[in-house]
């Protein structure tokens, strides 16, 4: 039986940024559900990322979220170390020859309306992603028919010794709302740069202006959701797997699909993260006995279904 040893939070690098110890994050997640992380951290700048990362025990589990628009934290918190980048990760700015910088906390809808403002096309369909670039270079993010991978130039991450690391498009390794790189586990991705297309701004914010109106007749966007839940199998779409099962509207503790668009879990009525990922493996279990097909989780699910009892906090940061 391993030793228990001094708390490892007592140990960590001095920052300019934040540092909290059993912090909440339900406040940071669309679904408002999930237990605290053992540690959070709110990096100044870069700079200060990377003397922390550098700074931090290698064996120290890191978490990184953005807006928490597709993120699922479990009732038992995330162990380790979760960081969480804020405003001075969101600047967004053109770079000549179509080409728009954007921050990993920039807000994809804010991407999309500076790229129309300086006559980009090709990011429109980021008007209607919600979250933030971090998470949209991770996962391949996209919309009505457009994904980064079509604009992505590169991308800026930081690994876990603090060193920067740029990436290509053809090294990110993307598919359908998935990346290879996000697969390494040791890249925190700070920000990217996109190849639009010269055009002219009004047309842009037209384009723009239609998915705007679209998603807000069809996604449930005032709720507290997490966005698609499911990818959508191939040859087939996920909403309509759900429906067919008869899980449109149905309640499951506080949870349920919305009866609007039944791709999205709602948190409608205090519901535990427990509720949530319940809800979807029952349809996932009910889709695949009624119609053979097998749907995959695309909101992200972290951490523990129960707390970490404290006895158990160990130097190392891992169970």
């Amino acid at each position: 039986m391993s030793e228990v040893l001094s708390d490892w939070r007592d140990t960590l690098p001095a920052v300019r940024g934040k540092i909290a110890r059993d912090a909440e994050l339900a406040p940071f997640t669309w679904l408002r559900v999930g237990g605290p992380a053992e540690v959070l951290f709110l990096p100044e700048d870069e700079a200060d990322l990377s003397v922390f990362l550098k700074g931090l025990d290698a064996s120290v589990p890191v978490t990184v979220i953005g807006v928490g628009s597709n993120l699922l934290v479990r009732d038992g918190g995330i162990r380790g170390v979760v960081i969480r980048l804020g405003k001075n990760f969101a600047k967004v700015e053109a770079r000549g020859e179509a080409r728009i910088y954007a921050g990993a906390a920039a807000l994809d809808a804010n991407v999309a309306k500076v790229a129309a403002q300086n006559g980009i096309g090709g990011l429109e369909f980021y008007r209607g992603v919600p979250g933030s670039i971090g998470g949209a270079i991770v996962m391949n993010a996209g919309c009505y028919a457009s994904e980064t991978k079509d604009v992505l130039f590169e991308a800026y991450a930081l690994n876990r010794q603090g060193e920067r690391v740029v990436l290509s498009n053809r090294e990110m390794g993307y598919s359908y709302r998935h990346s290879d790189a996000a697969d390494r586990g040791d890249l925190i991705f700070v920000g990217a740069l996109y190849q639009g297309t010269d055009d002219d701004p009004f047309e842009v914010t037209k384009r723009m202006e239609a998915i705007t109106e679209r998603r807000e007749k069809s996604q449930p966007i005032r709720d507290k959701t997490g966005g698609s839940t499911f990818k959508n199998p191939a040859g087939h779409s996920a909403w309509e797997l759900v429906d067919k099962a008869g899980w449109r509207g149905k309640p499951f503790g506080g949870a349920k699909f919305s009866d609007l668009h039944a791709n999205f879990l709602i948190n409608f009525d205090n519901a535990t993260a427990a509720d949530l990922e319940n809800l979807g493996e029952a349809v996932r279990a009910d889709v695949k006995g009624k119609f053979g097909v097998e749907l995959q989780w695309e909101v992200k699910r972290l951490g523990e279904t129960s707390p970490l009892p404290l006895g158990e906090r160990k130097a190392q940061g891992a169970g």
